[in-house]
């Protein structure tokens, strides 16, 4: 079990490095100083998350594993996290509603993972949920915002959920060690997590006088780690340093 454990661990975690990454890369940068603030708080809350969960998977892997060693040194194909993460700050609209696409169902993914019989993942979970509470209101507010905001407020983010939407359906998909780790009442069934999430999306987009997408074909690979054109590139920053001076410490 502690092999589907560790993997399972991996693919909640390596989406909230990942997706932390690329807000890191706004700081300094947001539209506003209050809002880059808020995104760079985010981006520490998400690795903050990630820390927990790596510290645990190394726990269970044993010999020389630590959280670095995880976060830092593995290969892209050994990363797990879903394709939405990985994609670039186009602009501030694609920023805030790939956020907002994430944020909804990791809320509602902390909600269930809280009542896994894991008492390690219960509680990351448990106090993961106050800030990610915190996120969902941020990027909802942002979303109905920009879409009933001015012509080209609104023409950027219905553009940007047009284009994020096909990396939604992913979010849902099982791998072998999540259906393992569900057998044991460890993981959570993301499949039925769905409806409501399409639900609770649908309708902060109609606030924001936004049209929810429709489609029916969308990209995944991310969770079994085939990732897109844009992940070799964060891997290359986030990397360097412990790749070029092995084991260095602060």
């Amino acid at each position: 079990m502690n092999k589907d454990l560790i993997q399972y661990i991996l693919g909640i975690a390596d989406n909230s490095l990942i997706l932390g990454q690329r807000l890191g890369e706004l700081c300094g940068h947001g539209p506003s100083l209050e809002t880059d603030i808020a995104l760079t708080n985010i981006s520490l809350d998400l690795f903050g998350q990630t820390r927990s969960y790596y510290q645990y998977a190394a726990k269970l892997q044993g010999g020389d594993a630590t959280e670095d060693t995880i976060a830092f040194l593995r290969l892209e194909r050994e990363y797990k996290n879903v394709l939405l993460a990985e994609q670039p700050n186009t602009d501030f609209a694609y920023v805030i509603g790939r956020q907002f696409l994430f944020d909804v169902y990791h809320l509602a993914f902390l909600e269930e993972l809280q009542n896994s019989t894991d008492e390690m993942l219960s509680a990351i979970a448990k106090k993961s949920i106050k800030e990610v509470l915190y996120h969902v209101r941020f990027t909802s507010d942002w979303i109905k915002r920009l879409g009933d905001g001015t012509e080209e407020s609104h023409t950027r983010i219905q553009n940007a959920i047009n284009d994020l939407w096909i990396f939604t359906d992913e979010l849902f998909h099982q791998t072998d060690a999540d259906k393992a780790m569900v057998a044991e009442k460890i993981g959570v069934d993301v499949t039925l997590l769905k409806t409501a999430y399409y639900e609770k999306v649908s309708a902060v987009l109609n606030e924001a006088t936004l049209q929810t997408p429709e489609m029916e074909y969308f990209q995944k690979g991310g969770k079994n780690g085939v990732h897109s054109e844009h992940m070799g590139y964060i891997l290359t920053e986030m990397q360097y340093m412990q790749r070029t001076y092995p084991n260095m410490t602060w």
